[in-house]
């Protein structure tokens, strides 16, 4: 596996690749890996010819108030992973490589990005988009990986490629979960003991919208409110929101029909060790009724 933290390096080597006729698969992530992130790695490696992973924790999608300093960073066991995954090629760059120290240039969606997560973290669609447009720049994959976990994200990162012509095709796959059904997320790792046992509620929640929704169930307020009592009855969490929506836009329904997106965001408070804050736990299904 080729590591590297220059971009003129990297734009070499792609344009290498891209000289043999290779396609070039893309996995971007923040780091601190797991079975979410090494299955999109799993299905990018069957799809594509050569494979890049870019891990970099990017401050921009961070606000003040977040947990940028306190996220995960296993950059060793990461290495360690990728290579006996036999990735190509690692990109690792520095934060001021990617950010000039002035830099004021940023890329916003402005609809999908103001709902669900872009009311709770203002500004945060905008980093992740800023920065997924300058790594398609930098690395000019042909097809790209991301989580159904961030459906919300996903589906801003297709508008953007859509809407700015990207030539990349974005692949979105299944959410990988822990045997009792609680998302994979690198922010599990600040849970405490009782937080990581209350949290499968989540799931829970999820998979009793889905039967009802089954037992034919068409009034989405009537869905939340189960949602919630399961939330509270199972948890001390805080809910940021639940929400039932149509799956292509996320606009609000008042009817389920056809295929709907049933999102839960969730505040865990107290947190392990000297982690203190709050953590953010999202998850959700899609149903087609």
């Amino acid at each position: 596996m080729i590591t590297t933290k220059s971009i003129t390096n990297l734009k070499k080597l792609v344009k290498k690749v891209k000289k043999t006729g290779k396609t070039i698969g893309f996995v971007p992530t923040m780091g601190a890996l797991h079975e979410g992130h090494l299955s999109l790695i799993d299905r990018a490696k069957k799809e594509s010819n050569y494979l890049i992973v870019s891990i970099f924790i990017n401050p921009l999608q961070f606000s003040p108030s977040e947990d940028f300093k306190r996220y995960p960073r296993n950059i060793k066991i990461d290495k360690k992973t990728l290579k006996e995954k036999k990735v190509n090629l690692l990109f690792y760059p520095q934060t001021d490589k990617i950010y000039n120290p002035d830099f004021s240039t940023f890329v916003e969606e402005t609809k999908l990005s103001k709902k669900l997560c872009g009311k709770s973290r203002p500004g945060h669609f905008k980093g992740v988009t800023t920065v997924i447009t300058k790594l398609f720049n930098i690395i000019n994959p042909d097809l790209s990986y991301f989580g159904q976990k961030d459906y919300q994200q996903a589906l801003i990162i297709k508008k953007i490629v859509r809407d700015l012509n990207f030539a990349v095709k974005i692949k979105i796959a299944p959410t990988i979960r822990e045997k009792d059904g609680l998302a994979l997320s690198s922010r599990n790792l600040y849970l405490s003991q009782k937080e990581r046992k209350e949290s499968k509620s989540i799931y829970q929640a999820l998979l009793q919208a889905k039967q009802m929704i089954k037992n034919n169930e068409k009034n989405p307020k009537k869905i939340i409110n189960q949602i919630n009592k399961i939330m509270v009855s199972n948890s001390t969490a805080s809910i940021d929101y639940i929400a039932i929506r149509d799956a292509n836009n996320l606009e609000e329904i008042k009817e389920i029909k056809g295929k709907v997106f049933i999102g839960i965001a969730a505040y865990f408070d107290s947190l392990n060790g000297e982690a203190a804050g709050k953590t953010r736990l999202i998850d959700n299904i899609i149903v087609e009724s």
